[in-house]
């Protein structure tokens, strides 16, 4: 038996295609580090040689590698476009780009518009502003910390007791700050004493220096999907004039989701 046939996942289905199986295992080693021979990509994939070949020729092809004149592979652009078509797929409400670039111009700060689905919180708007600290994490289509931002705070609120219990359980709660709060009961007592459609706030958990205030959309019901907008600012707090312009943003997309 070959390394790579080895059972990874007790979930794995009965029809499992192996061959599928191993391309992503590639495209996975390519994407966390860039430039590898196939020699490596065949070492870190715990695949032969061989097979490495047939799949990264193919996968070049397809242009989801693509090979650097040193012989090395990278990822190719059938990947962005993929990536490009994810976030068009993205739910939203209709008038989002709109309200987060109208909030941007009154702040002076980048505005972002977050999704809760599948248990993940997932940035799907972004209006940019020249004021903002620089938040790598907070791109289109990218996963965002929930317990240590404001934005994934407010779409934990969001959730019934039990959904976040379960969340908290089953995500890692990594440090980002030395304020960063990892603690199941701990964030579970602070996130069940804010009210629904209060703002959340959060001072340097994420980032040194850097203070975040959220607003969930008001939205008819629980079963309907749950949105949360946020802006940062490089300070220790965020100014009540600026919280204000949050919610008052959050309600415009409310009226935008529903009419």
């Amino acid at each position: 038996m070959e390394p790579d046939d080895r059972v990874r996942d007790d979930n794995r289905p009965d029809d499992f295609v192996q061959s599928v199986g191993r391309a992503v295992r590639v495209l996975e080693a390519v994407g966390r580090e860039p430039g590898l021979p196939v020699k490596a990509i065949a070492r870190k994939c715990e695949l032969n040689i061989s097979t490495s070949y047939h799949l990264v020729r193919t996968l070049a092809y397809e242009g989801y590698l693509a090979r650097l004149p040193n012989g090395t592979y990278v990822i190719g652009e059938s990947v962005a476009r993929r990536f490009r078509d994810l976030v068009t797929s993205l739910d939203r409400p209709p008038d989002a780009a709109v309200v987060l670039r109208q909030l941007s111009e009154r702040v002076g700060l980048s505005s972002y518009l977050g999704l809760l689905q599948d248990e993940r919180v997932t940035v799907v708007e972004v209006a940019e502003a020249a004021g903002s600290p620089y938040l790598e994490d907070f791109e289109v289509g990218l996963d965002v910390s929930a317990h240590a931002t404001a934005l994934g705070k407010a779409l934990l609120v969001a959730m019934t007791p039990r959904q976040r219990h379960r969340f908290l359980e089953t995500h890692e709660l990594r440090p980002f700050t030395s304020r960063t709060r990892t603690d199941v009961e701990q964030l579970e007592a602070e996130l069940g004493s804010i009210p629904d459609r209060a703002l959340v706030s959060e001072h340097g958990e994420f980032r040194d220096g850097v203070s975040c205030t959220a607003a969930l959309v008001p939205r008819p019901t629980r079963t309907d999907p749950a949105w949360a907008v946020v802006v940062a600012v490089a300070d220790d707090d965020v100014p009540g004039r600026i919280a204000s312009e949050v919610a008052l943003a959050a309600a415009d997309l409310a009226g935008s989701a529903t009419g």
